[in-house]
């Protein structure tokens, strides 16, 4: 009974390996899981939310938005880009606005305080990202982008 329960245990070890090699949707997937753990440990840590870190940089890249805009370029639903916003506002990272452009809409502007928030949570950025891909040579790490663009259909 023991010899057998050892036998499954190794086995239980040794097959996702096999079922990433073969799968890898499955792969991409549990690898995007571990990622998505760790940066929202790094977030927490930092005390800006990935959603809100997200939403910064672009607001201050573009500049003023639509929170749907937002929504759709971040790839973040609209009902939790409503409480990324809330949340921002609160803290005066941003401020929402009436577009001139359209009256029934609101533009989401990043403020001064915002883009100081923005700028302190970028210091730590590259160590995350080193740590989170520390497996992986500089060279792999632009191979992988170059591949995950092109599923994401925005490679160049």
């Amino acid at each position: 009974m023991a010899t057998t329960t050892r036998s499954a245990e190794r086995a239980r070890l040794t097959y996702f390996p096999q079922l990433a090699a073969e799968r890898l949707d499955i792969a991409l997937c549990r690898a995007s899981a571990a990622v998505a753990r760790a940066a929202d440990t790094h977030a927490a840590e930092e005390g800006l939310g990935v959603g809100q870190h997200l939403v910064l940089q672009m607001l201050d890249a573009v500049g003023p938005c639509s929170q749907q805009t937002l929504s759709e370029e971040l790839r973040i639903d609209r009902s939790v880009m409503v409480s990324v916003c809330d949340d921002l506002e609160r803290a005066g990272h941003v401020r929402r606005e009436r577009n001139p452009r359209d009256r029934r809409s609101y533009a989401v502007t990043i403020t001064d305080t915002g883009r100081r928030r923005l700028a302190e949570a970028q210091t730590s950025v590259p160590a995350f990202l080193d740590d989170a891909f520390h497996a992986l040579t500089p060279e792999e790490r632009g191979q992988l982008s170059t591949l995950l663009g092109k599923l994401l259909g925005v490679g160049a």
